[in-house]
């Protein structure tokens, strides 16, 4: 069964459990988002404590000193998140001590941001191309025994050659509209490339919520 998982990128309570109820199906199996706006909003940490039987993502996307990214998976322990993200950028250390405090929520290792291209990453300073930083990333995230990896869909296969657990997947896009996204595929490609799990905000959230899942499953079938 395809997977998906529904960025819930709103700090809207109703918006949100309006996402959840309108993306059940019997098709694909669904998963839910919720990022830094969400968890940092009034309500959001409140709503993500009381809910049950749905796989959450938490992408707090960590960067920072061990003993910090230590801390805060210590503090969001109650809400018993399936997976939770740090970047792999945080370093071999962080990923190996995170992953040492992680219990049973899955540590996801961040490759590079799919809103960013080899210019970017020159503007930043790194002087490898996209794709080898990447390649070099996803050794790092095995040698610290992450349990699953974010990256584009266009650097799958270049992950799974290091890399053999989970492969979470953003950037998705069923038109040609990218928004502020720079590597992306359709859902069908990326799947064909080996991602586990599709990560869709606003081709789902954005408009008929019930008739976008409904051409996302019409589009995998």
């Amino acid at each position: 069964m395809n997977k998906i998982f529904v960025a819930c990128d709103t700090v809207n309570i109703s918006k949100v459990k309006e996402i959840i109820k309108k993306t059940q199906n019997n098709k694909i199996k669904v998963g839910y988002k919720f990022g830094l706006e969400f968890l940092n909003s009034k309500y959001g940490r409140n709503f993500l404590l009381k809910l049950r039987n749905k796989t959450t993502f938490v992408d707090l996307k960590l960067h920072d000193i061990p003993n910090t990214c230590i801390s805060t998976i210590k503090a969001i322990k109650d809400l018993r998140p399936d997976y939770l993200t740090i970047h792999i950028s945080s370093g071999l250390n962080a990923l190996k001590v995170c992953k040492k405090n992680s219990g049973k929520t899955k540590l996801t290792g961040v490759t590079i941001l799919t809103s960013l291209n080899n210019k970017a990453l020159k503007e930043i300073g790194f002087n490898k191309q996209l794709e080898k930083l990447v390649y070099h990333q996803a050794k790092l995230a095995k040698k610290a025994n992450l349990d699953a990896i974010v990256c584009s869909p266009q650097e799958v296969k270049i992950v799974k050659k290091v890399f053999n657990k989970e492969i979470i997947t953003p950037g998705i896009r069923l038109s040609s509209n990218n928004n502020d996204q720079k590597r992306v595929l359709t859902p069908k490609q990326a799947y064909k490339n080996g991602s586990d799990w599709l990560v869709i905000g606003r081709p789902i959230t954005k408009g008929n919520i019930k008739k976008n899942i409904l051409s996302l499953i019409d589009h995998l079938s």
